[in-house]
């Protein structure tokens, strides 16, 4: 057992509250608990993450890594959840912002990772030009059916056997022949080491867009998408994401969708937290 201090604000009910949109994660609200699959060194295990202090003063107890590196299991999950990003910096930036009512709202919420980035490429992919719900249970069905499971917790499929799959395989799925390719190529990419994913931190945002970018099947929302949510980089605004456009519309009572000038616009004062502002919107909205 680890016991993690970090500093305020940070409100982990939000962030369970976020996480309890996808089916493949293991929470529970009411005890302040999550299992997130990590993989240290060569095991897969699954680390249980429980809250025992407030907003203002968050405390966690971490279990489940006892046998193995827990300076690495603890790093890794520092990096997901976003312990070592202090947020009062970011909601006293949005005090004086048009985002103030809803920053309020979310006061602590931070930037949570998805589990793994190989992951959430993955994700970023099957989401495309989804409705949300669909999109869950299409990676669902992805997971449960290639995927692992360690104490009941789902691992996602590896790129090697991802790389051995055949589009007919995902089609059974309900995956569309397109969007089939587009995942197993991206696997292909990763075993056959043209594509480096743990590389891809510590390389700039252009640098990861530009690389990414030459990929069938990755576009700039999907880039910018695996920006935030991959490697918890903090000033993405995907322009083109429906969402988002949205919630701007509800936000400044707009009789129609913004456009690309309006929306740059409108951004133009939450930078250099636009990662932030996109999930306070997403937030709003859902």
């Amino acid at each position: 057992m680890e016991k993690i201090n970090i500093a305020g604000p940070y409100n982990f009910d939000l962030v369970l509250d976020r996480l309890s949109l996808d089916p493949l994660h293991a929470l529970d609200k009411e005890k302040r608990v999550v299992k997130v699959p990590i993989t240290v060194g060569e095991a897969s295990i699954v680390a249980t993450v429980r809250a025992t202090g407030t907003t203002n003063e968050p405390q966690f107890i971490i279990d489940g890594i006892d046998m193995v590196d827990k300076e690495q299991a603890v790093n890794k999950l520092t990096h997901i959840f976003q312990w070592n990003n202090p947020l009062e910096e970011v909601h006293s930036h949005f005090e004086q912002t048009d985002l103030k009512d809803i920053s309020n709202q979310h006061r602590g919420t931070p930037l949570v990772l998805d589990f793994h980035p190989y992951n959430c490429l993955m994700k970023c992919i099957v989401h495309q030009q989804l409705n949300l719900s669909f999109a869950h249970t299409l990676t669902e069905r992805f997971v449960k059916t290639f995927g692992s499971q360690v104490d009941g917790v789902y691992f996602y499929p590896t790129p090697e056997k991802v790389a051995t799959l055949t589009v007919e395989d995902l089609r059974a799925l309900q995956f569309s022949g397109r969007k089939a390719e587009y995942v197993i190529g991206i696997a292909k990419e990763v075993v056959e080491g043209r594509l480096d994913i743990e590389g891809l931190y510590t390389k700039s945002d252009e640098e990861v867009l530009n690389e990414l970018i030459k990929i069938r099947g990755v576009g700039p929302w999907t880039v910018q998408n695996f920006l935030m949510f991959g490697l918890g980089r903090p000033n993405l605004f995907p322009l083109a994401d429906i969402g988002l456009q949205n919630a701007l519309k509800k936000l400044y009572n707009l009789e129609n969708k913004p456009t690309k000038e309006q929306m740059l616009q409108y951004t133009k004062d939450w930078e250099p937290y636009l990662s932030y502002a996109s999930l306070y919107l997403w937030r709003s909205i859902e």
